[in-house]
């Protein structure tokens, strides 16, 4: 991904505990992030998704239902919903989603207050339930755009290798295999090797350099080998409590056993990406569909379900992590996607960059329940 800047509104409750990147146990979206948190990173956007929703099951709605008969629609943010919607509709390739984002674009051109944005999502849409095939709630994850220390040449800690692309990277071999034939020459930039590991799992991040200087690490490429989450071993070798496979627990034990020990237990994913360095612009990632991720307001999903530029309305409650921020209800748009991210009722939401966007990503894997919004033709 890469990255945009669109006042979210999701009431977002602020989270307890620090990075738990449950993404570990998945794989991240292709174009994202995540990682530790350092100092100097962005702050959190003010307006997120609401708190408060259930996903037991609620009366179904009528066919061509108004979103006005969504769960929780009336506490929305419609105008910062909308913002986001101006901002990333351009990725919608049929033609009523091309109209209805033209539409919405000229309407942004004059002052829109929040209840010309809450008509305007009443009445060019209608909403119909994503379903999984045993009707049970689906699941929500979260990922955020990480920022990392970096150097331009290795040292004793940064050992790790930022490489690029080869000519033929499916035919690179595993990450034990690409890891032992890098060349120091062929190195991008030099990170410690927990954190090219995070990064790797989310597909992209923010590099600061011991001068001061940024780049943005694009995710470029990968090795076309499956993705297999460390978490599960870990705990099953002894290496962690079951109860204990957090993000940070994960990346806390590889610092602390850097070296062959943590080496073998990042080569049980077979997974590796390859990367370019881009200029740090500042702002967010840009998803797969090619458009800056708005914090809060973009998902990724499954392309086999969702089409980008779709709207969903998203309602998680509770969490199943130890310390999981309570509820997440609102308008997201389809923006990303992500190995793991597979099933029509299965979403990844962006929380932003940085170290507060990384803490509460860490925090969310809830069950969900999703709407989708179609546009009138």
């Amino acid at each position: 991904m890469t990255a945009a800047t669109v006042s979210p509104s999701f009431r977002l409750p602020r989270p307890a505990v620090v990075l738990a990147l449950a993404g570990l146990t998945l794989a991240a979206c292709v174009t994202r992030p995540a990682a530790v948190p350092t100092p100097g990173t962005s702050p959190a956007p003010t307006s997120p998704v609401r708190p408060g929703p259930s996903t037991s099951p609620a009366a179904p709605l009528p066919v061509g239902a108004s979103p006005a008969s969504l769960p929780g629609w009336g506490d929305e943010d419609h105008l910062a919903a909308f913002e986001a919607y101006v901002a990333g509709c351009g990725a919608a390739r049929d033609p009523a989603g091309r109209s209805v984002c033209a539409e919405a674009r000229r309407l942004a051109e004059r002052r829109v207050s929040p209840s010309d944005a809450r008509t305007f999502f009443e009445t060019r849409f209608f909403v119909s339930p994503a379903e999984t095939s045993d009707g049970r709630p689906g699941l929500l994850t979260s990922y955020f755009a990480p920022e990392y220390a970096a150097r331009h040449r290795p040292d004793g800690e940064f050992d790790a290798p930022v490489l690029a692309a080869p000519a033929r990277p499916r035919s690179a071999g595993s990450r034990t295999n690409i890891e032992a034939r890098a060349r120091p020459e062929e190195a991008l930039a030099w990170m410690r090797a927990e954190d090219l590991f995070f990064l790797q799992i989310q597909g992209s991040g923010y590099l600061t350099f011991e001068d001061g200087t940024k780049a943005r690490a694009a995710y470029a490429a990968d090795n076309g080998e499956t993705f297999v989450g460390i978490a599960r071993p870990m705990a099953e070798r002894g290496l962690l409590p079951r109860n204990g496979t957090s993000g940070d627990a994960i990346r806390a034990w590889l610092a602390d056993h850097r070296g062959a020990e943590a080496r073998a237990v990042m080569a049980l994913n077979p997974r590796y990406i390859f990367f370019r360095l881009d200029p740090d612009d500042g702002g967010d990632p840009a998803g797969a569909a090619g458009v800056p991720l708005t914090a809060r307001r973009a998902i990724a999903v499954d392309p086999a379900n969702w089409r980008y530029g779709e709207l969903a309305w998203v309602e998680a409650d509770g969490g199943n992590l130890r310390g999981a921020s309570a509820s997440y209800r609102g308008l997201v748009m389809a923006l990303d996607t992500g190995s793991a991210i597979k099933g029509p009722v299965r979403a990844d939401l962006y929380m932003g960059r940085g170290d507060v966007a990384g803490v509460e990503a860490g925090t969310v894997r809830h069950p969900l329940r999703m709407w989708r919004l179609t546009p009138k033709g």
